[in-house]
């Protein structure tokens, strides 16, 4: 396998946990990603991508712009009560109280929709290296995502493959995962289930042969009668390690880090059990050809509850 270790023998084993269950630290369940050199060429970067499902782009955008986002989106969820007050935003501290989530959620939409954010995610870099990779014009979905997770809290996202939620376009479609910040594994970043790209393969092809009798909007929703609650592909990460024998494999990300993912490719989060109580930032967006079909319920800003 090519990916690393996931510890020195003289390392602490590292429990992560999901849906509070322990993630198996057995090295057949567990490994580390493979970090990529951006500066190999597109290529190279393109021949990874196809082989492991992900490509992990160390450094690919400048540290010192992520934590200025960072920080300009933390100084503006303070008024929630999210971060310690007087704290330095870039570091993103968790408050020792319960934020106002409404007004919280209200801020986050509001991010999401800013000329900041957008000028973020369609960054010259990013764009140029977007278009390079998908041999075109590159287009980037209106329907992007910021998240935050507070350190302490059993929020995750379980284990899926994104085709699920964009099937009303083409199917190729790339992720960039952007981690907001130092993202270490015990802050709970994006795990992925080794060679899992063929495994989602499989399964998308299952579930349009069981869909031939839905109609047209059925078959592209997530949430149809064939489909689990919240189209997860389950909520059991050590079960899916063991059913598919197979590894989680994580990652000690850092700002400045883009990760790109095949939309077959199984993905998930852990708990973020940061000792130095930062919140996780990060931000996903999806990428594809503009000549491609385009799915037009990604048309829209992302809202909370909008069911994609």
């Amino acid at each position: 396998m090519s990916s690393l270790a996931l510890q020195s023998t003289n390392e602490p084993a590292l429990e992560l946990f999901a849906e509070g269950k322990r993630l198996s630290t057995a090295p057949n369940r567990m490994g580390r990603l493979m970090p990529t050199d951006p500066a190999i060429g597109l290529q190279e970067i393109r021949e990874r991508y196809d082989q492991h499902g992900y490509v992990w782009l160390k450094g690919f955008l400048k540290r010192d712009d992520v934590l200025a986002f960072r920080g300009w989106v933390f100084s503006h969820l303070e008024k929630s009560g999210l971060t310690e007050a007087g704290s330095d935003p870039v570091l993103g501290l968790a408050s020792s109280g319960e934020p106002e989530k409404q007004l919280a959620d209200r801020i986050l939409m509001s991010l999401v929709r800013s000329v900041v954010f957008e000028g973020f995610c369609a960054q010259p870099r990013l764009a140029q290296f977007m278009d390079q990779f998908l041999s075109g014009i590159s287009y980037l979905h209106k329907r992007k995502i910021m998240r935050f997770t507070r350190p302490g809290t059993p929020v995750v996202t379980p284990a899926h493959y994104d085709l699920v939620y964009l099937r009303g376009g083409t199917s190729r479609i790339v992720t960039a995962w952007i981690p907001l910040g130092d993202t270490p594994v015990e802050m709970g970043g994006l795990v992925y289930l080794e060679g899992s790209h063929a495994i989602g393969t499989r399964m998308e092809v299952e579930f349009q042969e069981k869909s031939k009798g839905l109609s047209p909007e059925e078959r592209i929703s997530a949430f149809n009668r064939n489909m689990t609650a919240g189209g997860w592909v389950s909520k059991d990460l050590p079960e899916m390690a063991e059913r598919f024998d197979t590894r989680w494999l994580v990652a000690d990300y850092e700002a400045g880090d883009v990760m790109l993912h095949s939309p077959y490719m199984i993905h998930a989060s852990t708990a973020n059990q940061s000792a130095a109580n930062r919140i996780r930032l990060s931000t996903d967006i999806r990428y594809q050809n503009v000549d491609d079909e385009i799915d037009a319920r990604w048309g829209n800003h992302w809202s909370l509850g909008d069911m994609l």
